[in-house]
């Protein structure tokens, strides 16, 4: 008979395996999802950017005193009604002039000011919902290509630490699918034999993608 530790154990563990299956259920189907359009692009009906709005339009600017890049930058985006990540083109900026671009899934906007005629010109470009999912799947507001570049808006953050939240949560719902695996005595040939094909397969793309050549 399992001791009350053990019964204790097992309760507690399937509690965390399917709560947090429920929490990460939105999630994962995210992933899942946005995972297949950007495996398969040649799907029509996910060719998001063809289909994209783009405008064009300037606006004047408040005229401001001597600030940094970043500063007048987000000032701004507040007098622009603007949101999102802010991305540096890689050139160096003009004295007399700002370029930059504020980016969130689904939106993009370009922005080009004129910082002695105070004057701002901006493109927007708008994308469906196929779009935006994509873009969910990789939006962390860092690039490889730009490694100076930090995250500035909020929801980027709260965003980064929901999906490390389910990277973190998909490590405790497989080991506690082990344990549940290793509790049922007749069924570990058959998880052990599941356990070493998933095994061997994923090292051998991990492999065979990554090495060769």
């Amino acid at each position: 008979m399992p001791s009350l530790r053990s019964q204790s154990l097992e309760l507690w563990n399937r509690k965390l395996h399917y709560y947090l299956g429920l929490y990460f259920l939105f999630f994962l189907w995210l992933f899942s999802i946005t995972g297949l359009l950007l495996n398969h692009p040649q799907w029509r009906f996910t060719n998001y950017w063809q289909h994209r709005k783009e405008t064009q339009f300037e606006t004047p600017l408040q005229p401001r005193g001597p600030l940094s890049e970043m500063d007048r930058a987000r000032e701004i985006m507040r007098e622009l009604g603007l949101a999102g990540e802010i991305d540096w083109p890689a050139q160096k900026q003009p004295q007399d002039r700002l370029d930059f671009a504020v980016n969130r899934p689904g939106l993009l906007h370009r922005v080009s000011a004129d910082l002695i005629q105070n004057r701002a010109r901006i493109s927007r470009i708008e994308v469906n919902a196929w779009g935006v999912m994509n873009m969910l799947h990789t939006f962390s507001g860092t690039r490889v290509t730009n490694p100076a570049a930090s995250r500035d808006w909020t929801l980027t953050t709260f965003w980064v630490i929901s999906m490390d939240a389910v990277a973190a949560g998909l490590l405790l719902m497989v080991f506690s699918s082990y344990y549940m695996w290793y509790r049922l005595k007749p069924k570990r040939r058959m998880g052990l034999i599941a356990l070493t094909a998933g095994v061997v397969i994923c090292a051998f793309f991990a492999v065979g993608l990554g090495w060769l050549r």
